[in-house]
């Protein structure tokens, strides 16, 4: 069976997401799962960075605005959170372009606001 990129990561980051659902359950905003999900990461001395900016440069010039991720896990992995109803093809989209503005390869979308947690593993 191959193995899938920053596999370990991966399970880690998913872990503390199905724990804070679990604990949770659906029908909060996205910044309470996103404060639910810093307190995990720190009691498992998961590294991250909340709100990571990224500045979008056009030809010669850094735009005026700018991306944030929701986290940056492991210094590699893009963690983007959501409390919606399901996902669509719009916060796939979303999470490729924090992955090429940031450089990294693989981004993790989860979403918070269905009866059981969904995520998608997304890979630029």
């Amino acid at each position: 069976m191959p193995r899938f990129y920053l596999t370990e990561q991966t399970y880690r980051i998913i872990g503390v997401c199905m724990e804070v659902h679990k604990i949770l359950g659906k029908g909060h905003s996205e910044v309470i799962y996103g404060d639910a999900i810093e307190y995990e990461f720190v009691k498992n001395k998961i590294p991250f960075e909340r709100e990571k900016k990224y500045n979008i440069t056009y030809k010669d010039i850094v735009l005026p605005h700018h991306y944030y991720s929701d986290f940056v896990v492991f210094d590699e992995i893009i963690l983007e959170i959501k409390a919606i109803q399901c996902l669509t093809s719009s916060e796939t989209k979303q999470t490729l372009n924090y992955l090429a503005a940031s450089k990294n390869k693989l981004g993790l979308l989860v979403n918070f606001g269905e009866d059981s947690l969904k995520y998608r593993r997304i890979i630029l």
